[in-house]
């Protein structure tokens, strides 16, 4: 839902704070929630600007800064699963990630997880 316009935003605390026109009223008038109104008048006070903010929150990854530790435990365990990645991550560095964090962070380094095919098909030749 895209952000009420800053004109609309003025006029509904101008209307609350200079006009004395109780929250519900407001919200009434404006076809806009009480809590809303609440929320504008709050942001007036403490920030001083009516101005929408960003949506969402920053991402946070322990694996940001991690490519060194990532590469060392593909290479000494590189059989793991991303389970078992993810155990071994934590073990290191004392920091839990999920397993698609793992996979994104491994994938951005280039660090495939699949089994390379010709080594799949040169063991079922030996075993016939």
């Amino acid at each position: 839902m895209k952000a009420y316009p800053i004109e609309l935003r003025e006029k509904i605390v101008t209307a609350h704070l200079d006009r004395n026109i109780s929250i519900r009223k407001v919200a009434n008038i404006f076809c806009v929630s009480k809590s809303f109104v609440q929320k504008l008048v709050r942001q007036q006070r403490l920030d001083g600007h009516l101005e929408p903010k960003q949506p969402g929150k920053p991402q946070f990854s322990y694996l940001t800064n991690s490519q060194k530790e990532l590469r060392e435990l593909v290479e000494k365990h590189q059989d793991a699963t991303l389970v078992e990645l993810c155990e071994l991550f934590a073990d290191k560095t004392g920091n839990w990630v999920s397993r698609s964090a793992m996979c994104s962070a491994l994938q951005k380094l280039g660090l495939n997880r699949k089994k390379k095919r010709s080594v799949v098909v040169k063991l079922e030749q030996k075993g016939s």
